[in-house]
């Protein structure tokens, strides 16, 4: 009896597993925690990315002065980023910059141990790229 090949279920299978794969490996997984760069007073926060619903969010859990004490700040327990979901090899969704006390159109991205923070009010955006600890 010759041996015929399954193509017609293995190829859709791995056809389907590739896609899948190639959609994931799209946007770098950005939760964990994150150093921020310093703020105009020298200061520095952690944020925790994580899994919020179906999106990601970030909150400041810790800050640090630029001798790299911890400081009490009222930053602390802020979100500063949420409802970000995978769009290409970012995500985007809405972010909160606590020095202009001001929300704007937000966007994530993230290469190995670096994240792009963007905020965008209309045609002007500012970002920050923030540095991964866990």
């Amino acid at each position: 009896m010759p041996c015929t090949p399954k193509l017609n279920i293995t190829l859709p299978v791995f056809a389907t597993a590739l896609a899948l794969g190639a959609n994931a490996a799209l946007a770098a997984d950005p939760v964990g925690l994150w150093r921020t760069q310093p703020d105009q007073k020298g200061q520095v926060a952690n944020v925790r990315a994580e899994t919020c619903g179906s999106a990601i969010c970030g909150t400041i859990v810790r800050v640090y002065d630029k001798a790299g004490a911890p400081v009490a700040a009222p930053t602390v327990g802020q979100k500063v980023f949420w409802d970000m979901v995978p769009k290409g090899s970012d995500f985007v969704g809405r972010a909160f910059v606590p020095a202009h006390q001001r929300e704007y159109a937000g966007r994530i991205s993230v290469q190995g141990d670096r994240m792009k923070v963007s905020g965008c009010l209309g045609p002007v955006c500012q970002s920050q790229v923030w540095t991964r600890l866990q």
